[in-house]
């Protein structure tokens, strides 16, 4: 069964990139922050309702919520709405290179050459995928979306080291920083006048997010992670490609082919990396 948990998760996470640049065809990113992270708080409220136990420790998603999800995906849906979603899902895939990162002051933990050598093919990929393959040139077509990408990244590897010393369970952490999380985005919705009704399409694909990218999606990948860890991990390196396909069919962008060179590089650096 967790290996049909893996499989669901790694579908349903390829498919996220089309529907954010799908949705912000109909709404701004901080509109598709609100509805999506008003349906995984409904989710998540729905699924904890009968464990609902209010204790101190859930004081810490005051400060995750404000990580995840408004920093995070005000900052990733930035980084969409900006670059082609293909640009945009494989900077944001640099986030494990960023987390060997972080980790070396963070948790005191000295990089080996394998690991050098895998940064270093990583983040040349992504300067691949930013410029288009015009790496000498280093013109880069949109900076402001290519600081958002690689941004959203940072943002998310910091907060996976946070959750490391979080050992509530999954539902109640998830519910918890969504309420907190909505509060905040509630406020910033409203404080830069982005609080509309948007059209249903977008709504849909607001749904959608909240759903599969912010939601059930999650709880396949615990379940996934928790049966058969190596096998989901090998299967997760499949999800950016897969969703080059997803992006080419629903969202009608050419792939060029710097993005797929790019992507490699990244994955590869990925592997190498954490050998």
């Amino acid at each position: 069964m967790s290996k049909k948990h893996a499989v669901g998760a790694v579908l349903l996470w390829s498919t996220v990139a089309s529907a954010f640049k799908l949705s912000l065809r109909y709404m701004s990113p901080l509109q598709l922050l609100f509805y999506a992270s008003l349906t995984s708080l409904v989710l998540f409220g729905v699924i904890y309702a009968r464990e609902f136990t209010p204790r101190k420790e859930n004081l810490r998603s005051a400060y995750l919520g404000l990580i995840n999800p408004l920093l995070y995906y005000t900052v990733l849906f930035s980084a969409y709405d900006r670059l082609p979603a293909q640009e945009a899902q494989a900077l944001n895939y640099t986030w494990p290179l960023i987390l060997v990162l972080l980790s070396i002051p963070l948790l005191g933990k000295r990089p080996g050459a394998g690991t050098a050598f895998g940064l270093f093919l990583g983040f040349l990929g992504a300067l691949v995928v930013a410029t288009k393959g015009n790496v000498a040139d280093l013109n880069f077509r949109d900076p402001l979306g290519v600081a958002l990408g690689l941004g959203s990244a940072v943002v998310w590897a910091s907060y996976w080291l946070l959750n490391l010393r979080d050992d509530r369970p999954l539902i109640e952490k998830m519910f918890w920083n969504f309420l907190f999380g909505f509060l905040y985005i509630s406020i910033v919705v409203v404080a830069t006048g982005n609080f509309s009704v948007p059209p249903l399409e977008g709504l849909a694909g607001a749904v959608y997010v909240g759903l599969f990218e912010m939601g059930v999606t999650f709880l396949l990948w615990y379940r996934a992670v928790e049966g058969d860890m190596a096998f989901a991990s090998n299967l997760a390196y499949l999800v950016p490609f897969l969703s080059l396909f997803f992006i080419s069919l629903f969202v009608g962008e050419s792939i060029a082919p710097a993005t797929v060179v790019g992507l490699a590089m990244i994955v590869g650096g990925i592997i190498i990396g954490k050998r």
